[in-house]
């Protein structure tokens, strides 16, 4: 069902939505409302509208949640598809809003010959999404990369942050509570716009021999850990082609937990418990996820 939110607001509303066709594992229950707003102003205004206590939720390419079966019991705003905007604000800096996805920040980068953002080609989110993560591949990471980002909190008023007013990390980001990413400015290098598509090509190509692309997943489920991989740590305990339900260790790459058809959030959820469960059981290590789970998954 889809109807509008309110009077004066331009956006998309649904009722009752099923997560499961928005997120990259393609599992997850219904959202009680999902907004997908016209643009930044009327996200601002979408916002006003909510009550103080509303459950929110932030959704791009859902490629780095895990959404109960039960579902979510308030809001999710949807970015993709809206707050795309990608603009060059003078040599080498550039403009990204949060809705934009990371493969076409890194051809847009390359095509406007500046270089340094072709890792993110091969990240299955948005920018709103690695900046929420300093979401990383190939040796490359977001926030090193950062000028200043725009916030947007749940009263819709907007900050101008620079990268100090952050904790950064491997695979994390505290961010001030209730805010989220609304843009971002990156500075890059000049070079040469052939060299860096190339580069993306290749990166390309090395993730579609390596990884199952083709399959419904969320990316890589673990970070790897100090001076190892967790893939390698999976694949020694033998756990490769493993499977609960419908959810499978995926016997091409360790570190991805594919659906093969059918699976539910709670058989991810088990397998993500069992496998970390063996590496620490066998190497003394213990995982930690890039997956955050959303949701009630103890009923």
């Amino acid at each position: 069902m889809t109807t509008v939110a309110h009077t004066g607001l331009r956006g998309e509303l649904r009722h009752d939505e099923s997560l499961a066709k928005h997120t990259s594992w393609r599992v997850g229950g219904p959202a009680a409302r999902l907004y997908r707003p016209a643009d930044q102003a009327d996200l601002i205004a979408f916002l006003r509208t909510l009550a103080a206590d509303e459950p929110l939720l932030w959704l791009g390419l859902g490629s780095n949640l895990l959404i109960a079966d039960a579902g979510w019991p308030g809001t999710v705003i949807e970015t993709q598809g809206c707050l795309t905007a990608m603009t060059v604000l003078a040599p080498g800096r550039l403009r990204l809003q949060a809705g934009v996805s990371c493969a076409k920040a890194a051809r847009f980068a390359a095509r406007e010959g500046l270089v340094g953002l072709e890792f993110f080609a091969g990240i299955p989110g948005t920018v709103g999404g690695a900046l929420a993560m300093n979401a990383g591949a190939w040796g490359g990471e977001t926030w090193p990369h950062v000028a200043l980002v725009r916030t947007l909190d749940r009263g819709g008023t907007l900050r101008e942050r620079d990268p100090q007013d952050f904790e950064v990390g491997y695979r994390q980001v505290v961010i001030p509570a209730s805010e989220w990413f609304l843009e971002a400015e990156l500075v890059l290098a000049r070079g040469d716009t052939q060299a860096a598509q190339a580069r993306i090509r290749d990166l390309l190509a090395r993730r579609a021999a390596t990884q199952p692309t083709g399959l419904p997943s969320c990316g890589s489920v673990f970070r790897n850990p100090p001076g190892d991989h967790a893939a390698r740590l999976i694949e020694a305990c033998g756990l490769k082609g493993l499977r609960f339900g419908g959810a499978e260790v995926s016997p091409q790459h360790a570190n991805f937990i594919i659906n093969t058809g059918g699976a539910r959030a709670r058989d991810i959820a088990r397998l993500i418990d069992h496998v970390r469960a063996q590496v620490e059981r066998r190497h003394g290590i213990r995982l930690i996820p890039e997956v955050r789970r959303v949701g009630d998954f103890e009923s």
